[in-house]
């Protein structure tokens, strides 16, 4: 069976954290797509996990054979009230299941939930401009690129770019 065929995106559950908690270790100790230098316990992604949820924001898993692969999910893209109509995306895949089509499955199940939500525009901050899988998976979803700020963080001993892509959602 191909394995596009066996993904599985649902939502997530706190029995999840612990694969999640994981997959984010590795993006951020070995990545550049969280400008986060320490993982997280598992603790405080539950934290965060119960934050998104709460506020009513889509989170996913992906599962491939009952196992946890991947995850995304929404949040409101800034604070101030203004900006309570847009939220930032952010999508993490396990670092050996990738080129597999768990991103997409993952991206197009956020961007359902945000219009479901009602949203006006879905955000995404990529890590580095080097991150050419994320940025043409973000492409193939309708994301425009809108811009680049050069050189605002600094991870591995190199300077890293913010990446900015936006797509209108289907509300207006």
């Amino acid at each position: 069976m191909n394995t596009k065929n066996r993904i599985k995106v649902r939502d997530a559950h706190k029995n999840d954290i612990p694969k999640i908690t994981e997959i984010y270790a590795h993006h951020v100790i070995y990545g550049l797509a969280s400008f986060e230098e320490i993982p997280p316990e598992a603790s405080e992604m539950l934290a965060r996990f119960k934050e998104i949820c709460d506020a009513g924001y889509p989170y996913h898993v992906a599962e491939i054979d009952n196992q946890v692969v991947g995850y995304a999910y929404a949040v409101q893209y800034r604070a101030r009230p203004a900006y309570r109509h847009s939220v930032e995306n952010s999508v993490y895949v396990d670092p050996s299941m990738t080129g597999r089509k768990i991103g997409s499955a993952l991206l197009q199940a956020t961007i359902e939930g945000c219009e479901k939500r009602g949203y006006n525009q879905i955000i995404a901050v990529i890590g580095d401009s080097d991150n050419t899988a994320s940025i043409k998976l973000h492409e193939q979803h309708g994301f425009a690129m809108a811009g680049v700020l050069k050189d605002v963080g600094y991870k591995h001993n190199r300077w890293v770019d913010s990446v900015f892509m936006q797509r209108m959602l289907k509300n207006n």
